[in-house]
């Protein structure tokens, strides 16, 4: 599974490119402007960035040369529907490592996606691993059973569902949106707050008898899953 940015402005290709992604079993961020997916990248340090040319508030070109000097590790692929040889030069001298010509064949993004990520030294984590661990918490996904220090903890579905996400992505902040996407595949209702409801349930059964603390919140960022006293 790979941590992956689109910024893209027209919704309806960033939902098709999302949707196929997330299939592919990635996790996935969106940015609708270059603002937004500055603000993502540098943030969240994406694997991949897949980024438009042509978007509002920063364009893309001035977008990828300013994420390149901040992180020039970040693999980015610049889609558009220019398809000149200077068009793509230009690109290229923007620091992108990679170019596709709308429309494209999403498989093809897809081996793209993966050959920068390896290129990169990005482990590709398999979704299919049934032993998940940190610190002295253990769950196993084919017998869906949680233990922590020996002792086996009882979670309802979506329990167990919200924490296999978390342990999924330990060490990196989570936002509502995220995890409300991920694991209640439904988009985030600010008015609500079902997700840190969850997250009182998840702590009160793997976190409140330890002295390690597992779940931590990052005031107006949402969540972190990482093992600290």
């Amino acid at each position: 599974m790979l941590h992956l940015l689109i910024i893209e402005d027209d919704e309806r290709v960033a939902t098709v490119i999302r949707r196929g992604l997330l299939e592919a079993g990635h996790q996935v961020s969106v940015a609708y402007d270059g603002q937004m997916g500055y603000k993502l990248a540098i943030r969240e340090k994406p694997d991949v960035i897949i980024m438009d040319i042509i978007i509002p508030k920063i364009g893309g070109l001035e977008l990828c040369k300013m994420i390149k000097n901040e992180h020039p590790e970040i693999p980015v692929i610049m889609l558009t529907a220019l398809g000149t040889t200077d068009d793509k030069v230009e690109g290229f001298d923007a620091g992108a490592d990679d170019y596709l010509v709308k429309p494209f064949d999403f498989r093809e993004l897809e081996v793209r996606v993966r050959v920068l990520a390896k290129r990169n030294n990005i482990a590709l984590k398999s979704e299919t691993g049934n032993l998940l661990q940190k610190a002295d918490l253990e769950m196993d996904t084919k017998t869906k059973t949680v233990r922590r220090a020996g002792l086996e903890i009882n979670l309802t579905p979506k329990e167990f569902k919200l924490l296999e996400y978390l342990m999924r992505n330990s060490e990196r902040v989570l936002s509502r949106s995220e995890i409300s996407e991920a694991v209640w595949e439904t988009t985030f209702d600010t008015g609500t707050n079902f997700i840190d409801v969850y997250m009182n349930y998840l702590r009160k059964k793997i976190d409140r008898d330890f002295t390690i603390k597992l779940i931590h919140t990052k005031p107006g960022m949402g969540f972190i899953f990482k093992a600290e006293s």
